[in-house]
Formats: C-alpha cells, sequence, structure tokens
C-alpha cells in the first residue's frame, strides 16, 4: 500500500493471467484505475471496458464493477480511492 489514510488509499496491485475480483459496489468511495502494464477488463454496470497500459478510469459510488484479468500476461494497475474502501466495500 503506497497510501492507507481514512481520506485516501493508494494501493499499487498485479493481477495474474485468468483472476478477476467480486462483482462489489461501494456507498461513498470513488475509485480511479490506473494501468501500469498489461490489459485489463473493467465491468462496470454491465458494461466491459478494456485498458491498457497509460490508461485509466474511474469507478463512481454506487457502481457496480470488478477489474478481471482475461489477457495472457500479468496486468500491474494502481488503484486510487477517496476516501478509503475500508469498511466501504458491498459484495454482490
Amino acid at each position: 500500500m503506497l497510501v492507507n489514510k481514512p481520506e485516501l488509499s493508494v494501493k499499487q496491485e498485479k493481477m495474474p493471467v485468468g483472476t478477476k475480483e467480486r462483482l462489489h459496489f461501494h456507498k461513498i468511495a470513488t475509485q480511479y484505475f490506473y494501468m501500469l502494464s498489461g490489459s485489463a477488463t473493467f465491468y462496470l454496470d454491465n458494461e466491459k471496458h478494456i485498458l491498457n497500459a497509460e490508461q485509466g478510469i474511474e469507478v463512481t459510488p454506487y457502481t457496480k464493477h470488478y477489474i478481471a484479468n482475461e489477457s495472457n500476461s500479468e496486468v500491474e494497475f494502481l488503484v486510487i480511492s477517496r476516501p478509503s474502501t475500508n469498511y466501504d466495500r458491498i459484495n454482490l
């Protein structure tokens, strides 16, 4: 974790090939995902978005979402949450 404060969280994460998050949303936090390497698929309210290195996407509160690595290589990205998503994740 790069920053871990109640008002702001910055994480650098990696996802192996074939992995994905569970569908969820946040009631309070807005998140911004910025791709460092690879290609990841984001599902936001049933819309599919493919992001490559040096591209980003914002996820606003109550947006049902998850990230998946449907590519053939590991992906690495930053996820910036304001405020922190600690105690603000509702799994579906």
